[in-house]
């Protein structure tokens, strides 16, 4: 551990050995003092914002901006009324980055003083909200990618996530594994597969990385990533951007061979290729799935996004059935049951979602996802979403909620509950995580809400969750599944 002293500011080095060193920092600032600190880990999940007392008052604001592609800076602006002792990091225990902000001339050990769920959930909206007003959607989701595949892959920062995060224990056993609770992450969040471990660290008990493609892809032009934030909601027309298997494949495989592999469930999200015609998707698939299958142990079929050119006309029953005869061969070819899941559209009719479903169990599916997301628009409630919702691409978040628990039951009762589901789509809450489960799904997984809510709301949903359980008398999520329709 190093430790020096520049101009009254105490900087103390906590992960010296790492290519990615991280410091806490403790000072007194004077009236408009400024600090900056560039190092990628710092203050990335962990500042409280706003404080006042009867005899101060402290604003912190936030910028964040990208100086190279492995460096980021933090440009923390404080100004006070007087001269307040702050700690940003209890610089006395190595394995923990960052400390509550505490005040008042008084300093603290990480034991007396442990940071809570709910203030770590402010502190996410205002890494959401505050410096991500100076930059568009892309690039804060990138910023936050960056943090986590850093912070959030080392021993300190998932012991950090953990303490904080860590959601309670609500088994289900779904495709042959045991889940430690239904709640995952949804795909397109971390798209390249780079952040496995701090998605464990922050209490998802799986979690599913892509789209990716056989071949490399930019995907569609910039900007194509726009929020909405009265309706809780996110406009997207990415088009599959990504590595390309081979890449992936490669960073996987290094990851297993360094002993940094998951103890959870991981599930790989996989599209056509763009540049490959439909005639020809059947191959592509397999291609994409054969670099893969080492390196995830759930399949996911995504051939319902709307912003790859003619992707969602795979749904026809002559595409479907050759993509699903080509994936079971690979399978049979692997002499492994890996469970291969189809995502579904939610703006498809539900008739036609029935010739889906009744298609794909004919073709040996294991499992459907409902939904992905949506070309249709709710009414904006603030010029800020009309501008969002005037882009193309699909939207996701709260507006789906309802359309998501009517595909989720609508598949349910077309297979008479035997194949699992998983229920994606405007989940954000306690009841809307509920609603999908007494709908038919065994899973669930979540994207926008962590994107507006922060972390903490995993750890939220699940003890619910747990609570509506014990409430309804039932023995475990597997017995609540499809109950609406009892």
């Amino acid at each position: 551990m190093i430790s020096i002293k520049l101009n009254g500011i105490h900087i103390v080095s906590i992960d010296s050995g790492s290519n990615n060193p991280t410091y806490a920092i403790s000072f007194s600032p004077e009236k408009n003092e400024t600090l900056v600190v560039s190092e990628t880990s710092f203050l990335i999940d962990a500042i409280n914002v706003g404080h006042e007392s009867s005899t101060s008052r402290m604003t912190e604001f936030i910028l964040s901006t990208r100086l190279s592609s492995s460096l980021i800076s933090y440009f923390i602006i404080i100004s006070t009324s007087d001269s307040l002792k702050i700690n940003l990091a209890n610089s006395e225990i190595d394995e923990l980055l960052i400390e509550r902000c505490i005040f008042d001339n008084s300093s603290a050990t990480i034991e007396e003083y442990v940071p809570l769920p709910v203030m770590m959930s402010i502190a996410w909206r205002a890494l959401s909200f505050i410096p991500l007003r100076a930059v568009d959607s892309e690039s804060a989701h990138s910023i936050a990618m960056s943090a986590l595949s850093n912070f959030g892959e080392r021993p300190s920062g998932q012991f950090l996530l953990n303490r904080l995060y860590r959601a309670p224990e609500l088994p289900v056993e779904v495709f042959g594994k045991l889940f430690h609770h239904p709640l995952g992450l949804a795909a397109g969040f971390d798209k390249g597969a780079e952040a496995l471990l701090a998605w464990s660290a922050m209490g998802f008990s799986w979690c599913e990385y892509g789209g990716i493609t056989r071949f490399p892809q930019d995907g569609n032009p910039k900007p194509r990533m726009f929020r909405a934030n009265k309706h809780k909601a996110l406009v997207n027309r990415m088009g599959f951007n990504n590595p390309g298997a081979s890449e992936v494949c490669e960073r996987l495989s290094s990851r297993k061979i360094s002993g940094n592999w998951p103890k959870f469930p991981i599930a790989a999200n996989i599209g056509r290729s763009k540049k490959v015609k439909n005639e020809h998707a059947a191959d592509d698939y397999y291609a994409t799935m054969d670099l893969l299958w080492d390196h995830a142990d759930i399949f996911v079929l995504n051939i319902s996004s709307p912003n790859t050119p003619g992707l969602r006309d795979l749904q026809g029953e002559a595409h479907l059935s050759t993509i699903l005869d080509a994936c079971n061969s690979l399978r049979e070819k692997k002499e492994e049951q890996k469970p291969i899941l189809l995502k579904l559209s939610p703006d498809t009719n539900d008739d036609l979602i029935k010739e889906i479903v009744r298609t794909s169990v004919d073709r040996k599916i294991d499992g459907f996802v409902a939904i992905n997301t949506t070309v249709k628009r709710p009414k904006p409630l603030s010029t800020q979403s009309r501008r969002a919702f005037a882009n193309d691409g699909g939207l996701s978040g709260r507006p789906l909620q309802k359309r998501s628990s009517e595909v989720i039951g609508l598949v349910y009762r077309e297979t008479g509950g035997e194949l699992p589901i998983v229920g994606v789509g405007g989940i954000d809450s306690v009841e809307s995580a509920w609603d999908a489960i007494i709908s038919g799904a065994s899973l669930i997984q979540i994207y926008s809400s962590l994107v507006f809510n922060g972390p903490s709301t995993v750890k939220a949903i699940v003890k619910g969750l747990k609570k509506k359980i014990r409430d309804s008398e039932f023995s475990g999520i597997m017995e609540a599944v499809g109950t609406k329709y009892i």
